[in-house]
C-alpha cells in the first residue's frame, strides 16, 4: 500500500535527495568510503558545504551582508543561544504557539524578556496584528509558521528593531524579504533535511551587538562563520541532504514555483474541510498554515475521531493525528509532499463522512 506521509517532522523529504543520500552511504563521491565515514576537513565534502551554502543563498535571495550557518543541536537550541548572545537590556517576543513559548520563557534566563503579543488567549488560533513593537527592544522574536496549532504569518512585518524568526516549519516554502530580518533560522527536518541540523541566516552588523557576558566558544556565532561551519564536526550527513533538497527546489524553478504548488495543495483540503459536514478547521481563515493543516470534528461527530484516524491509516495515511494541545488532525504538507497524497487524504475524508454523517 501506499503511504501518505503527513508528519510533522521527522518529515517528507523529496524522493531524489533520498535516493542519492541512500547511494552516497554506500560509497560517496567515489572516494571508497561511505558519507557516514569521510573527513569533514575532505576536499570532496568541503565542496558539499559551499555548494549547500550557496544554494540557499541563491534560492532565498540572501543578500551579501548576511551569513549562513551550518549548526547542530536543533531548532531548540536557538531557544536559549539568541537570547545568550543577543539579549543585552529587552528583548520581545510574540507568542503565537507552543515553541514560541518555549524561546521566550528560554530568553528569560538571560534577562528582561517581554511579551510584546500573544495568541494565548484563543489557544493560538490567531496570528496577532495591530500591537505596538517597543523601540527600546533588542530584538523582536517571532515564530513565523505554528508547527502544533497551524498558524502562519503570510507577510514579513515591518519592525523598528531588529527583528529575529524562527521559521523552522515554513523555510524555503515561500519567498522572503530577508533584508526586513537581522536573524532567521530554522530547523531542517520539516523542508529541508534530517532532523539536528540547524540553518541560521544572521546580518553582519547583529554580530557586533553581542550581550557583555562571558562566551563559551560554541554559543559564539563568529567562531562559527569564522569557520565556515565548521568549528566542531558539523552533522556530514544532514548537510548532504540539504544540499540535494535545495537542488531538487532549484530544479522546480525555486520558491516561487514551490509556493504556487503549496497553496494549490492546502487549497485542496481546506476547501474539503470548508465544505464538509463532518470537519471544522481551527485557525482562524486569514492565518492558515500552508505547512500545517490542523481540523477536528464538529462537537456531533467528535466521538468519531478515533475511528476516523484508523480509517485514514487503514487508507495509507500517516502522522494525520493532531498534537494533544489542539486534538483532532493535523496534516503537514511540506514542500515534498505530493499533491496526490493530499487528494487522497481528501477522498478519504468524504469516504467517511459519506459513511457517518447524519442526512
Amino acid at each position: 500500500m501506499k503511504k501518505h506521509n503527513f508528519n510533522a517532522g521527522p518529515a517528507v523529504l523529496p524522493k531524489v535527495a533520498l535516493e542519492n543520500a541512500a547511494k552516497a552511504v554506500i560509497e560517496f563521491d567515489n572516494t571508497g568510503m561511505s558519507l557516514l565515514e569521510i573527513s569533514h576537513r575532505s576536499k570532496e565534502f568541503d565542496a558539499v558545504n559551499d555548494e549547500a551554502n550557496a544554494l540557499f543563498r541563491e534560492l532565498l535571495q540572501v543578500p551579501d551582508n548576511y551569513k549562513i550557518i551550518f549548526l547542530g543541536g536543533g531548532a531548540t537550541t536557538q531557544f536559549f543561544q539568541i537570547p545568550y548572545y543577543f539579549l543585552r537590556k529587552k528583548a520581545g517576543y510574540v507568542v503565537t504557539g507552543t515553541w514560541a513559548s518555549k524561546a521566550y520563557k528560554d530568553a528569560k534566563l538571560f534577562g528582561e524578556a517581554i511579551k510584546v503579543a500573544s495568541s494565548e488567549d484563543k489557544n493560538y488560533s490567531y496570528i496577532p496584528k495591530g500591537y505596538d513593537i517597543p523601540k527600546d527592544l533588542d530584538y523582536l522574536y517571532i515564530t513565523t509558521n505554528n508547527t502544533i496549532f497551524g498558524s502562519e504569518y503570510h507577510t514579513d512585518i515591518d519592525s523598528p528593531v531588529p527583528l529575529f524568526a524562527d521559521m523552522s516549519s515554513d523555510f524555503l516554502s515561500r519567498p522572503v524579504d530577508v533584508k526586513k530580518y537581522a536573524l532567521i533560522y530554522g530547523g531542517a527536518q520539516k523542508n529541508l533535511a534530517p532532523a539536528q541540523l540547524v540553518v541560521l541566516i544572521v546580518r553582519e552588523d547583529m554580530l557586533d551587538k553581542r550581550a557583555d557576558r562571558p562566551f563559551p566558544a560554541m554559543l559564539d556565532y563568529k567562531n562559527h562563520i569564522d569557520n565556515n561551519s565548521m568549528y566542531n564536526t558539523p552533522p556530514v550527513f544532514n548537510i548532504f541532504v540539504l544540499r540535494e533538497t535545495l537542488r531538487w527546489l532549484k530544479s522546480l524553478g525555486g520558491l516561487k514555483a514551490i509556493q504556487k504548488m503549496n497553496h494549490e495543495k492546502a487549497a485542496i483540503l481546506y476547501d474539503a474541510i470548508d465544505k464538509s459536514k463532518m470537519f471544522v478547521g481551527t485557525v482562524a481563515k486569514e492565518d492558515r498554515s500552508v505547512m500545517n493543516i490542523c481540523f477536528v470534528m464538529k462537537p456531533e461527530y467528535e466521538a468519531l475521531t478515533e475511528e476516523f484516524l484508523a480509517f485514514a491509516k487503514s487508507k495509507g495515511m500517516v502522522g494525520i493525528k493532531g498534537h494533544r494541545s489542539v486534538g483532532g488532525f493535523r496534516a503537514s504538507c511540506y514542500n515534498a509532499l505530493p499533491k496526490e497524497s493530499v487528494q487522497a487524504l481528501v477522498d478519504c475524508m468524504k469516504e467517511f463522512e459519506a459513511a457517518h454523517v447524519k442526512k
